[in-house]
């Protein structure tokens, strides 16, 4: 699996921090600007193997696009990271 997790939770899915997967997430942010856009966004699903569909991909932007600029930065992220854990099967952990 090209993302790497603390392991899997209980029922099979995937588990980590809000800060790994944000870490893992900016790994696709290739231009730098600290925000992630539609194309890369579309990058980190291609690099997981599918680990969610182009369908999917483009309801996280949506979701997490609150000012609906098309891109995610920073302040939106946590959105992101709420999408993941309701639609994709990603824990989120705290310690």
């Amino acid at each position: 699996m090209a993302i790497k997790t603390r392991g899997l939770s209980k029922d099979g899915g995937r588990e980590m921090t809000v800060e790994e997967f944000k870490r893992w997430l900016r790994k696709f942010d290739s231009d730098r600007d600290g925000k992630i856009s539609r194309e890369e966004l579309q990058d980190a699903v291609c690099f997981t193997g599918g680990w969610f569909s182009t369908c999917k991909h483009r309801r996280a932007v949506n979701d997490a696009d609150a000012d609906g600029n098309g891109f995610i930065d920073d302040v939106e992220m946590n959105n992101l990271v709420e999408f993941a854990q309701r639609t994709l099967g990603v824990k989120i952990v705290t310690f």
